[in-house]
């Protein structure tokens, strides 16, 4: 079998530059920088969401237009900026541009390559679609009363954007393109929670319960009654509507099936996929067996913990105690916010051992909303935005407490906030000589491998000194080392979705609300899950090729803040900067 080129093929001059006259090498940073500008622009104009995800307010009063016409538009313009790209000489930019032109390339040709299985058709998963439209609010300022006049209108337009989206949910019914029954059954009890009898008792109300000082009183009880009125005649009507079709025509259409296989082009879609989350070209099975033995190190590492605690039975039973045992839960969600608060402001003194450079942007913590708590993970990362008003967030779930461990909050902390996606993201959005690509470029392999590997970072920080944090640890290690396993067994191999239940259970302590919940996100996203662990694993051992070839000149600052001043690349340009840094540590 013909193996696909290696990305680095493409990228081996990022460091070279040849010799170009001055006027030359102007005109093509001219071009290239315009063209970065002029897709900047397009993509947030097409994508309202991103928009508002990015803090720029220009388009909070609307959402993406998703009528075929304009998915064929936005693809014939991915098309022409790969046309366009070709026409600037790279060779007469300087070698950061080069790095960029190379990343955006790669950005286009996925976005190019990947239209034909319609991606869009699968963006509706457990965790984020229309049901949850209303969480769009917390990444929308509300500080005066344009704000809220803003978000009205986002309402009004709302009903347009929901037909769209159901429309495009019959498309992929006919082609066959849909998501696992068993997935969207999850769904339905989400879209029924919009629709409610009273405008008061609807999520999209919530922003008009309380108003800042800046809103005058007036005011208040004018965008009060719009809203009643609003959601009353236009927003819980177009639920109904979009509810019926959902209901009545797409969910059963939708397949029996869990992997992505049993889709038209599906195993090509997936090893798509995988190239694209891990930026390897490894294969499903060859990254399945790396989870294999990634599973067989972690299990004897927890065994190791087990004795440690004097814990008499089998591994099995240990997870079973650690998910039942009430010692190890807070009782209620008060208790249990108050303690990721106290995690993460301990976390924070202790970074400057590890990290030169460290972020300007605060975080703060915020509760994930009840709409998508039942049926999203343990805690998720928002990104601040790019004008540094809004900070970044660490969210937290605090839905049922009695399923979130104690022993998992350090490490959890430590991959969503500091030193893991805070950190990187702050660092990369802080850098403004970058242009606006490379600030917010994201690339999972680099992101989450980065993320997962400040988990490690925790023994560093003085985390883990209870040994059931330590076991938290391994949990969380364990959860990643699985998804190799799991998510390729389900989306390659054939595995149905009991099989990869079971095998999470017996391999991690998970609890059974998390594991359900995670098992139903990869089938819905197949391939994301697999860019951590890979990502984590080349950290690691370029980690350990440093040490090797400096010795005592080892210094972890440094190499971490080598790593982190590229912003998100892929993972072979992260081999190829520490390897450029390691021969300059070398010199006398």
């Amino acid at each position: 079998m013909t193996r696909p080129r290696p990305l680095l093929a493409t990228l081996c001059a990022v460091f070279l530059l040849a010799p170009a006259s001055a006027q030359a090498s102007q005109g093509a940073a001219i071009r290239f920088d315009a063209l970065l500008e002029r897709e900047w622009q397009r993509d947030l104009a097409d994508n309202p969401l991103t928009a508002s995800y990015r803090g720029d307010t220009r388009y909070d009063d609307r959402w993406p237009d998703i009528r075929p016409a304009a998915w064929e538009a936005r693809n014939a313009a991915d098309a022409q900026v790969l046309v366009d790209l070709a026409r600037i000489p790279r060779k007469a930019l300087a070698s950061a541009d080069q790095l960029t032109y190379d990343l955006f390339r790669i950005e286009y040709e996925n976005r190019v390559g990947t239209a034909s299985f319609h991606p869009e058709y699968y963006e509706l998963r457990a965790r984020e679609g229309p049901q949850s439209l209303n969480e769009t609010a917390e990444r929308m300022p509300f500080e005066r009363t344009a704000d809220y006049d803003t978000w009205l209108r986002r309402l009004a337009a709302l009903p347009a954007y929901l037909d769209q989206y159901a429309a495009q949910l019959q498309r992929a019914a006919s082609e066959k393109r849909t998501q696992p029954r068993v997935i969207m059954d999850r769904v339905l009890p989400q879209l029924q929670m919009q629709l409610v009898d009273r405008p008061e008792d609807s999520p999209f109300f919530e922003r008009f319960r309380e108003y800042p000082d800046a809103v005058p009183e007036a005011d208040r009880e004018r965008l009060t009654t719009e809203a009643r009125r609003m959601i009353a005649d236009a927003v819980i009507p177009a639920y109904q509507r979009f509810t019926r079709v959902f209901r009545d025509e797409y969910l059963p259409a939708c397949r029996d099936t869990v992997g992505i296989w049993d889709t038209p082009d599906g195993r090509a879609f997936y090893a798509n996929r995988a190239r694209y989350h891990t930026t390897t070209n490894l294969t499903p099975a060859e990254i399945h067996a790396i989870g294999l033995k990634e599973v067989a190190r972690n299990r004897a590492e927890m065994l190791e913990v087990m004795q440690e605690v004097g814990f008499k039975g089998t591994l099995q039973e240990f997870f079973l105690h650690l998910r039942t045992d009430p010692q190890f839960y807070y009782a209620t969600p008060d208790e249990l916010f108050r303690a990721y608060v106290y995690t993460a402001k301990m976390i924070e003194p202790e970074l400057p051992r590890l990290f030169g450079k460290l972020y300007r942007t605060p975080y703060g913590l915020r509760v994930i909303p009840a709409t998508s708590a039942p049926n999203t993970t343990t805690a998720y990362y928002s990104g601040p935005s790019i004008d540094g008003k809004r900070p970044g967030y660490y969210y937290v779930n605090l839905y049922r407490p009695e399923v979130r461990p104690k022993y998992e909050m350090e490490v959890l902390t430590v991959h969503e906030a500091v030193p893991g996606h805070h950190l990187q993201n702050a660092l990369a959005q802080e850098q403004t000589d970058l242009p606006k690509f490379r600030r917010f470029y994201n690339v999972t392999a680099y992101g989450e491998g980065w993320a997962l590997y400040s988990e490690r970072l925790g023994y560093d920080l003085g985390l883990y000194k209870d040994p059931y944090s330590r076991f938290g640890q391994l949990t969380y290690d364990q959860w990643r080392a699985v998804r190799l396993v799991v998510d390729t067994g389900i989306h390659d191999m054939g595995w149905t979705r009991q099989q990869a239940i079971d095998y999470f259970l017996d391999n991690a302590a998970k609890t059974e609300t998390d594991v359900v919940n995670e098992i139903d996100r990869y089938i819905a996203w197949p391939g994301q899950a697999l860019a951590y662990k890979i990502g984590q694993l080349k950290i690691l051992e370029l980690r350990e090729r440093a040490k090797a070839a400096l010795g005592d000149r080892f210094d972890i600052r440094a190499f971490h803040d080598t790593i982190l001043a590229t912003g998100a690349v892929p993972l072979e340009i992260v081999e190829k900067t520490v390897d450029t840094w390691i021969e300059a540590q070398r010199q006398p």
